[in-house]
């Protein structure tokens, strides 16, 4: 994002009075993005949610710069800001930008995670906005068959992890992110770890891929004993678990299921040489590979890898399982977001006879 790097030096902000919810005070010292990145490491939030969030206070921090001198423009410090450089944010992204519901509240969450955590200055009531209201569409679904179709299209390498992610439910990132220790083939039980809402959950291994991921699992700890005999640094491991088992990241229970090609090279900037470690498969290959299918075989509806979630969901409620335990295998806070499926079931038409049927 342009102008990026302007916001990453902003001078620290030194709260005055008052704490966080969760009882830690950024240090003065650090500059504005790591004092954020602190505050969010404390409370546990994701890697990708800090970064989510420190894009939308860039934008926001953006979109209140003010010409300067020989037609720069500068930068103002959050704590110049209030509760009306808010509101006309969040008007300006709905009424400008045309964004979705979500989007504009993922922008308002961030927004008030920075100045109520990391400032320490929760906003007020900073009044009327225009609001995105947006009702909300039904998702889309694959027929069992279709799903058949789609998979059996899919390019070898990406078929496995994309019939798991339609037989076990998970979003990709869940997937992506599956390391050995979370597959049990012998229970037939998946374990996602950190999932949406930062909370653990279980759910469904497919007999049917028990064997062909077992397969799977030896030509990737072949991979990685190739890779310790090389010497690699291992894989990525949250901070506070690297601290506390210095040596999981080369261990085998530790390793992604699906890992990637090659080896990718974290940089140093004190002169040591950079960190070699196996990141796990990139997003992006399975949403091509699945693209692709879905043009190969003409399927005449919009499908992405999380369509097969969808499709998950729907297909365990037609074939009568409990909305609670779909609801658990699919880690919903609450059932009504799962009993948006009930709206989408195999029925023959609506359920209603046409008229003109007689």
């Amino acid at each position: 994002m342009g102008g990026e790097d302007d916001a990453r030096h902003f001078q620290p902000f030194v709260p005055q009075s008052g704490r966080p919810r969760e009882g830690i005070v950024p240090n003065p010292g650090l500059p504005l993005r790591e004092q954020l990145r602190e505050v969010m490491r404390f409370m546990h939030y994701s890697p990708r949610t800090e970064e989510t969030y420190w894009q939308w206070i860039v934008r926001f921090l953006q979109f209140h710069r003010v010409p300067g001198q020989q037609g720069r423009e500068s930068w103002r410090h959050p704590k110049d800001l209030s509760e009306p450089e808010v509101r006309d944010f969040l008007t300006y992204l709905a009424t400008e930008l045309g964004v979705a519901a979500s989007t504009q509240n993922q922008a308002l969450n961030a927004l008030v995670f920075l100045y109520r955590d990391v400032l320490q200055r929760p906003l007020g009531d900073f009044g009327t906005f225009a609001r995105v209201q947006r009702p909300p569409r039904l998702p889309e679904v694959l027929t069992r068959a279709e799903v058949t179709l789609v998979l059996s299209a899919v390019s070898p390498e990406a078929q496995l992890p994309l019939k798991l992610l339609y037989g076990a439910g998970m979003r990709l990132i869940e997937l992506l992110r599956l390391r050995v220790k979370d597959v049990d083939l012998d229970r037939r039980v998946v374990t996602v770890r950190d999932g949406k809402g930062a909370k653990d959950r279980v759910t469904v291994l497919p007999e049917s891929l028990r064997e062909p991921l077992s397969e799977h699992l030896v030509e990737v700890r072949r991979k990685h004993d190739t890779d310790l005999a090389a010497d690699y640094d291992g894989v990525w491991l949250p901070d506070a678990l690297a601290r506390k088992y210095p040596s999981a990241p080369r261990e085998w229970p530790w390793q992604w299921v699906f890992p990637a090609d090659s080896w990718s090279a974290r940089p140093r900037s004190d002169g040591v040489p950079g960190v070699r470690w196996r990141h796990h498969l990139a997003a992006d290959a399975l949403q091509r590979a699945m693209r692709a299918a879905v043009t190969r075989v003409r399927l005449g509806k919009r499908a992405t890898p999380h369509t097969l979630r969808h499709s998950f969901a729907t297909h365990l409620l037609e074939s009568g399982t409990d909305i609670r335990t779909v609801q658990e295998l699919l880690g919903h806070n609450d059932v009504a977001t799962t009993q948006i499926y009930t709206h989408v079931l195999a029925r023959p038409g609506i359920g209603v006879r046409s008229p003109l049927d007689g």
